[in-house]
């Protein structure tokens, strides 16, 4: 049985696939540990995942809040590393590799992290000798990676060396570099997306879209009471138009006001899910309901149309359904998963620069009255196999354990960095031992005076799919999400 270290940041679009891949791996016999915001603990805990808070409840939400202002900003204007200082980013960063580095078992443990976001899986790589995977969501996470390496080795570059720097690992000399130099890379979507842009490096494996959502329920979503998809919200019959920005707060402050307006002057039963009903104005239009949280996998399928901000597991979830979709894309991932769609015909989309009232009122009576898109969209994606496609994702990391590692390119060039690469296995061995001890001396003189330094503990018990154990990691600064223009959650539901 192998140990699989998973962390990722951001809202549903980001957290459940990663609930899924755990489930995937216990399946499979292994143990999965999940690293991320404290309000999944019960998805990811009823999955059969072991669970560790990187933060609380509050600090998620107020960093959530923080998120619209990076929304459509450019890497090179002021603000990122702002952002990263007022939300304590660089410390969530260095208590991640912490915990990742209790957690390890030498030999046993891959890690697994977010594309772009979880850099901490890098970096205790690194510092651990394990093998490392990076886990796309979308194929902009990718495309971006120049954009990304040059945030990272620009205005992000002190407080990431920083963190470096308390592990007592060198400088990052080409960021572009380190952002491809992961033990395997996954893209979780499958090939005829991927075809409908530009492709993904071959390096990547393509699994498919997990639809998550089926296994773990959305935040805001309440347990369903009756067969009702529609939780009561609607006369019994009705198929609405289901209307959401996901369950993030990364959206353009015009949107969830055109999505209404456009909305009322269709005049069709329209229910709108957002769990912040602070992003939505007090009066409704007549024909619009509000609720904080549906499950997707229920109710997509007897919505006459979904209107969304192009999340990409909402937009799968709408295929899977044969659905009828209006993207309102605008910012991180959405366009392209926007213009991917449009090119194949299998999506309304509608820009920023577009969202008046006539035109996507116009858009969304289309989709409404597009009877013909199951069969369009079942020509185009074949039957969809989540279940498949996440097995297939564990598989692919589970070999890192036993399949000969693809050679890492030199991290550095300085005389250091070559002598790192050079060591012995034994004297590896003792390298990461003694950077254990560097770890906990940093953390006990970091202590208060008042209490005495406690012990990592890796775990509180030794888990079991039927019965997964609680992980406390130890000195986790709570913080939350890494809203970036290329490490930017999806926020996809």
């Amino acid at each position: 049985m192998a140990l699989f270290l998973v962390v990722t940041h951001g809202s549903d679009g980001d957290v459940l696939p990663f609930v899924g891949l755990g489930a995937a791996l216990v399946r499979a016999g292994h143990r999965a540990v999940l690293l991320t915001h404290a309000p999944y603990r019960s998805a990811a805990e009823g999955a059969g995942l072991d669970f560790a808070a990187i933060d609380g409840e509050t600090e998620f939400e107020s960093v959530l809040a923080d998120t619209p202002g990076l929304l459509g900003s450019a890497p090179h204007q002021a603000g990122w590393a702002g952002f990263y200082r007022r939300n304590a980013l660089f410390e969530q960063i260095a208590a991640e590799c912490r915990t990742l580095a209790d957690l390890h078992v030498p030999g046993g443990t891959v890690l697994v992290g977010r594309h772009t976001s979880a850099v901490s899986v890098r970096f205790a790589a690194e510092l651990l000798d394990a093998p490392v995977a990076w886990v796309a969501l979308a194929p902009t996470q990718l495309l971006a990676v120049p954009v990304a390496a040059y945030l990272y080795g620009a205005e992000l570059a002190a407080g990431l060396q920083e963190v470096r720097d308390g592990l007592g690992l060198p400088e990052v000399p080409d960021w572009r570099a380190w952002f491809t130099g992961a033990d395997a890379e996954l893209g979780l979507w499958p090939g005829w997306f991927d075809a409908a842009g530009p492709r993904a490096p071959a390096r990547v494996s393509l699994t498919g879209f997990p639809l998550a959502d089926t296994s773990a329920r959305a935040l805001g979503a309440r347990p369903p009471s009756s067969d009702d998809p529609f939780d009561g919200l609607l006369p019994i019959g009705t198929r609405p138009v289901l209307a959401t920005g996901g369950t993030g707060r990364m959206l353009a402050a015009d949107y969830y006001p055109a999505l209404l307006a456009a909305a009322g002057r269709t005049g069709l039963p329209t229910l709108v899910v957002v769990r912040h009903r602070d992003l939505l104005p007090d009066a409704l239009p007549e024909n619009v309901r509000w609720s904080p949280g549906l499950d997707f996998a229920r109710a997509v399928p007897h919505a006459a149309a979904l209107v969304h901000h192009g999340g990409i597991g909402t937009l799968a979830r709408a295929l899977a359904a044969g659905t009828p979709q209006v993207l309102m894309a605008d910012g991180v991932d959405r366009p392209d998963n926007a213009a991917r769609l449009s090119r194949l015909g299998l999506a309304r989309t509608v820009p920023a620069d577009r969202w008046r009232t006539p035109e996507l009122a116009a858009a969304i009576g289309a989709a409404a009255a597009d009877h013909d898109l199951p069969l369009r969209a079942a020509a185009v994606t074949g039957p969809q196999r989540p279940t498949e496609a996440l097995d297939a994702a564990a598989a692919r990391l589970a070999g890192l354990l036993t399949d000969p590692p693809r050679p890492r390119a030199l991290r550095g060039s300085s005389a250091a960095d070559r002598a790192l690469h050079g060591l012995s296995p034994a004297d590896r061995a003792r390298l990461r031992e003694r950077l254990r001890e560097r770890l906990h001396e940093r953390r006990a003189a970091a202590a208060p005076a008042t209490a005495p330094p406690t012990a990592a503990t890796p775990t509180a018990a030794t888990p079991t799919a039927a019965a997964p154990a609680t992980v406390t990691p130890t000195a986790v600064t709570p913080t939350s999400v890494t809203p970036t223009a290329a490490p930017a959650p999806e926020e996809a539901r």
